[in-house]
């Protein structure tokens, strides 16, 4: 894992954000992926904030990517906000409008 990445994880009325942190390698990919998992089944919508990313590397967006494809059709919504939604959304996910820190 890139040693500056970080997840943080609040709970929200109708669901869970996640704010990320530093460097998005292949192994932060993972660790999002089990923050990911590790959340309630029945949750409505997981916003996923990027403006706090520093460099994204091609392997860990690959394996971030490969993740939410098998994800697809199922119940939570997951919204991307922040400079680098469209990056991480990979178009088969909500993205949400510029996130502004006066929004938490």
């Amino acid at each position: 894992m890139a040693s500056n990445f970080g997840i943080s994880v609040d709970k929200l009325s109708d669901g869970f954000s996640l704010k990320l942190v530093g460097d998005f390698d292949a192994t932060s990919a993972y660790e999002l992926i089990y923050a990911i998992k590790k959340l309630p089944d029945n949750i409505l919508r997981i916003s996923i904030h990027t403006n706090g990313l520093k460099n994204i590397s091609p392997l860990g967006l690959n394996v971030f990517h490969r993740y939410m494809s098998s994800l697809y059709g199922q119940s939570a919504k997951h919204v991307f906000t922040g400079e680098y939604a469209s990056r991480l959304s990979q178009g088969n996910c909500r993205q949400a409008p510029p996130y502004h820190s006066w929004m938490t």
